[in-house]
C-alpha cells in the first residue's frame, strides 16, 4: 500500500504543477494567478474538492500524443463560499493555453450536470485561447455540449463567468449565456475574432485591449457587468456577490443577520430632493440610506448610468434595486438603460428576488439616434420585464414620473404590488411647461398668461394626489420613513403567489 500511496502523491503533484514552474512564473509575471490559486481565493479554506485531476486528451494528430498534461487545461470541482455549495471550473492558461479539447469540455460538462442536479450555482473562471485547433470538430462539439447546458441551466441556477485572461472565439459564447460576466482590467479581454483577423478583413488596426478589454465591455458593449483591478479583488467580490444570490430558483433568497433595524427612520431623506425640480441629486444616496447597512452591490455601474441596478438587503433578505439616476441625463430612459434594467429585472424574477424600484424619470430620451436605434422595442423590453415579473414589487416615486415612462417603471398598471410616492412626486403626462405650450398654444405670446397657466398646471398635476385619488398610488409617505414602509410591504408580500397563463415561453421583444 505504501508504494501505491506514494504513486498517488506523485500523480497528484504532477497534476497540480499544471504547465510547470516556467509557465506558472510567466503567468505571475503577467499579473495573473494560476487556476488553482484562483480557486483557493474564491472558495472557503479547505473546501475545494477537485474532480478529474488525471484526465488527459486523446488526440493523436499533429504529434499531440507526445504532449499530455494531467487535467488537460481546466481545473474542475466543487467547494463552498461562506458555507454554501458552488460548482467551479477554472481554465488553466499554463496548460495548452487553456484551450478547449474534447476531454477538457467533458470535465466542464460533468460540473454543469452536477450543478443542475444539485441545484447549486456554477462559477467559471476563464483564461484561455479558444478551441484546440489540433482536435478540430471534436473541440467544436465540446463547445456545443457546454452551450447546451448553459441554456438548460438558465433561470434554474445562477451562472457566473469571470474573465481573467484571454477569452476568444467559441469561448465567449458560454459566458454570454450566463447570468453575469465580470472582468479584470488590463489582463482580460473578450472577442469573437482577434485583432489580426479584424485587420485582415476590415483593414482596422486595433489592439486586444481596444477590441475587447474590460473598459470596452463595461462602458460600450455592456457585455460585462463589472471590472476589477486585479485577480484578488475580482475573486473577493465574487464571494460578496454570492452572498446575495439564491442557490437556485426554488431555494429562496439568502437571509443574513443584520443589526440594522427594519423600522429605522432616515430624516436626511426629507431634504434629498432639491427645491428646484430641474436640479439633480444622487439616487445612490437614497439607496445606501434605505438598505441594510448601506451595502449595495451594483451591476453594470459604468454602463447606461442613467439607471442604477443591483443587489441589496432589507431585514437581511436579498432584494433587487432598479432606480432612475437624475445625475445622468436627468434619469431619462433610453435604449441602453431599458435593456440594462430589463435583463436585471428578469434575473430577479427567475430567482424570486423581490424588486424595489425608485422612480424619478422625465420620460424617454427623444431624438433620431434613439428612434433609429430601436427605442420603441428596447423600451418595450423593460415594460415587458416588469409586467411579466411575478415576484413582490414595491415602487417608490420620489419626484418625476412623466408619460409612458411612468407606466414602464413598475407602475400599479403593470402589476406593481405596492406603489408609494413621496410628497415631492410629480405624476403627469409631461412637465408643466411642455403641457401648457400644447394646451394653450394660442396664448404663447403672452408670457404672463403662460406663467399663470404653468402655475395652475403644477398645482393640479405636479403632485402625487391625483394618482392617489384613483388608487394608482397606495400611499403618500414621508421620505424619512421609506425604509420602514418598504420593509413592511415586503413582509406583507413574502407569500405572494401569482400564476401567469400557461405558455411554452414568452416572446419578449428582443
Amino acid at each position: 500500500m505504501k508504494e501505491v500511496l506514494e504513486e498517488l502523491e506523485v500523480r497528484r503533484a504532477k497534476a497540480r504543477a499544471g504547465g510547470g514552474p516556467a509557465r506558472i512564473e510567466a503567468q505571475h509575471k503577467r499579473g495573473k494567478l494560476t487556476a488553482r490559486e484562483r480557486l483557493q481565493l474564491l472558495l472557503d479554506d479547505g473546501s475545494f474538492e477537485e474532480f478529474d485531476m488525471y484526465v488527459e486528451h486523446r488526440c493523436i494528430d499533429f504529434g499531440m500524443e507526445q504532449t499530455k498534461v494531467p487535467g488537460d487545461g481546466v481545473v474542475t470541482g466543487w467547494g463552498t463560499i461562506n458555507g454554501r455549495v458552488v460548482y467551479v471550473f477554472a481554465k488553466d492558461f499554463t496548460v495548452f493555453g487553456g484551450s478547449l479539447s474534447e476531454a477538457h469540455a467533458n470535465k466542464m460538462i460533468k460540473i454543469q450536470d452536477m450543478a443542475l442536479r444539485s441545484r447549486a450555482p456554477v462559477i467559471g473562471l476563464f483564461d484561455a485561447g479558444g478551441a484546440r485547433i489540433q482536435e478540430g470538430v471534436a473541440a467544436l462539439g465540446g463547445y456545443g455540449e457546454v452551450f447546451l447546458r448553459n441554456v438548460l441551466a438558465s433561470g434554474v441556477i445562477p451562472q457566473i463567468s469571470v474573465i481573467m485572461g484571454p477569452c476568444a472565439g467559441g469561448d465567449v459564447y458560454s459566458p454570454a449565456m450566463t447570468d453575469f460576466i465580470f472582468m479584470v482590467k488590463d489582463t482580460s479581454y473578450m472577442f469573437v475574432t482577434g485583432p489580426d483577423v479584424v485587420k485582415t478583413v476590415t483593414k482596422e488596426e486595433v489592439t486586444a485591449e481596444q477590441l475587447g478589454g474590460a473598459i470596452v465591455h463595461t462602458t460600450k458593449s455592456s457585455i460585462a457587468d463589472g471590472a476589477y483591478e486585479n485577480d484578488v479583488e475580482a475573486l473577493l467580490q465574487m464571494r460578496r456577490l454570492m452572498d446575495f444570490l439564491p442557490s437556485s430558483n426554488l431555494s429562496g433568497v439568502p437571509e443574513l443577520p443584520t443589526r440594522d433595524p427594519w423600522n429605522r427612520l432616515e430624516p436626511s431623506l426629507d431634504t434629498l430632493i432639491p427645491d428646484n425640480p430641474n436640479k439633480p441629486y444622487d439616487i445612490k444616496e437614497l439607496i445606501h440610506k434605505v438598505v441594510d447597512e448601506g451595502d449595495f452591490f451594483e451591476i453594470q455601474e459604468t454602463y447606461a448610468r442613467n439607471i442604477v441596478v443591483g443587489f441589496a438587503r432589507l431585514e437581511g433578505r436579498t432584494i433587487g434595486i432598479v432606480a432612475n439616476q437624475p445625475m445622468v441625463l436627468a434619469g431619462v430612459l433610453d435604449s441602453d438603460a431599458s435593456r440594462k434594467a430589463a435583463r436585471f429585472v428578469r434575473f430577479c424574477d427567475c430567482f424570486n428576488i423581490p424588486l424595489v424600484t425608485f422612480v424619478d424619470v422625465p420620460g424617454f430620451l427623444p431624438g433620431t439616434d434613439q428612434e433609429y436605434g430601436g427605442l420603441i422595442k428596447h423600451g418595450a423590453k423593460l415594460l415587458f420585464a416588469f409586467t411579466e415579473a411575478t415576484v413582490p414589487k414595491v415602487t417608490v416615486i420620489t419626484r418625476k414620473a412623466y408619460g409612458g415612462a411612468y407606466d414602464v417603471m413598475s407602475s400599479k398598471h403593470i402589476r406593481g404590488d405596492i406603489n408609494y410616492a413621496w410628497p415631492s412626486a410629480e405624476i403627469a403626462v409631461m412637465g408643466a411647461k411642455g403641457a401648457v405650450e400644447i394646451l394653450y398654444r394660442a396664448e404663447l405670446g403672452d408670457a404672463e398668461k403662460i406663467k399663470k397657466r404653468i402655475d395652475q398646471y403644477q398645482t393640479r398635476f405636479a403632485n402625487p394626489f391625483v394618482a392617489a385619488e384613483r388608487g394608482y398610488i397606495d400611499e403618500v409617505i414621508a421620505p424619512r420613513g421609506t425604509r420602514m414602509r418598504v420593509a413592511r410591504a415586503l413582509q406583507m408580500l413574502r407569500n405572494k403567489h401569482v400564476e401567469n397563463p400557461w405558455k411554452k415561453h414568452d416572446n419578449i421583444p428582443l
